[in-house]
């Protein structure tokens, strides 16, 4: 998901320099980000295959069409800046002269740049075929209605997807519309709104905002100045061993910091404090040191020798298998399957 943000930030940068003129400064920078057109929708294809669990997916097929296109662009990165001044002149349909050009060889020999947007088109088109694909297949499996579902990744993947399919649509109206890159500030809205969701998504869920602090404050002072008493901390610590073995808070997919300072009526900040001093983990290792004893008691049993990992996986919390079984490995030194079979 980093990667798919970072391809079209520097899509919007390339099409900024465009909108201002700024590329005629930065010749060089011409069309640097046309290959990216064609990561994209595969890097979001390998983010939902990831949140889904499905199976092995081979991650390098996907950065093929990136490679190729790359490749193929180097005639045009060659250049001399002369090409690159009239290329832009063309694409933004500029009303300016052109400059004598002395190209070194063609920047297009098959005569496919031309195309580049219906083969994006096409490109985005398959892979969100093959991500609502997956999607539904992944709901069928869990029994689950896509449109009704109380599966907290089925619901975020099936946002996120809605996302893709309607910035396709636009990427489509907008070049059946606008010639060449003009119009491209159409997607860029739609781009930067979907930025903006994941900025405000990411704040609203960290815990970083719920403690009075400094991003200049050292962190070996981190609880220096605490108001908590010995007794004070001994009680807390009981609140969060009694939520943890009692009422399993650990097995929520949702479980948070937050969220369990919430559940005692503790602030994050002295909860964070009682779980790092009296407990010597972080709150994501002592999570992952729960569900990990959790899963070893599943797999014991006769149940757990019929279970997936995946389902056993997501009994215990998880929402990624890959995850589970890197939290298992690092506290047993065995993977799940392993542990089973022992």
């Amino acid at each position: 998901m980093g990667l798919f943000i970072l391809s079209i930030s520097l899509a919007m940068f390339e099409g900024w320099l465009n909108y201002t003129s700024y590329i005629f400064r930065f010749l060089w920078l011409s069309n640097f980000a046309e290959p990216l057109n064609f990561v994209m929708a595969g890097l979001l294809y390998l983010f939902i295959a990831a949140q889904l669990n499905v199976g092995k997916t081979r991650i390098w097929p996907h950065f093929i069409p990136f490679v190729l296109w790359l490749a193929y662009c180097m005639f045009h990165y060659t250049q001399p800046d002369a090409v690159k001044f009239n290329d832009s002149i063309d694409v933004m349909h500029l009303n300016i002269p052109r400059l004598e050009e002395h190209p070194t060889h063609s920047d297009d020999p098959l005569g496919i740049r031309q195309y580049v947007n219906i083969l994006t088109g096409i490109y985005f088109s398959l892979y969100t075929l093959l991500g609502v694909r997956i999607l539904w297949l992944k709901a069928k499996s869990l029994g689950e209605n896509l449109w009704n579902t109380s599966n907290s990744t089925l619901t975020s993947i099936r946002n996120i997807t809605i996302h893709i399919i309607l910035a396709t649509l636009i990427f489509i109206v907008v070049k059946i519309i606008f010639k060449d890159d003009v119009g491209d500030h159409f997607i860029y809205l739609y781009l930067t709104f979907m930025i903006f969701m994941t900025a405000v998504q990411m704040m609203n869920k960290s815990t970083y905002y719920d403690e009075v602090s400094t991003f200049l404050q050292v962190p070996s002072l981190k609880y220096q100045k605490s108001s908590l008493s010995e007794e004070d901390k001994h009680l807390i610590l009981d609140d969060i061993s009694k939520h943890l073995k009692e009422e399993k808070y650990h097995l929520r997919s949702s479980a948070s910091l937050s969220g369990l300072a919430k559940q005692i009526h503790q602030s994050t900040h002295h909860v964070s404090q009682v779980i790092n001093e009296e407990i010597g983990l972080s709150f994501f290792e002592l999570l992952a040191k729960y569900r990990v004893e959790e899963a070893m008691a599943i797999l014991s049993t006769d149940l757990g020798k019929k279970l997936t990992i995946e389902e056993i996986a997501e009994r215990v919390g998880y929402n990624s298998k890959s995850a589970f079984n890197t939290a298992f490995k690092k506290i047993t030194q065995q993977t799940p399957s392993q542990y089973r079979d022992s």
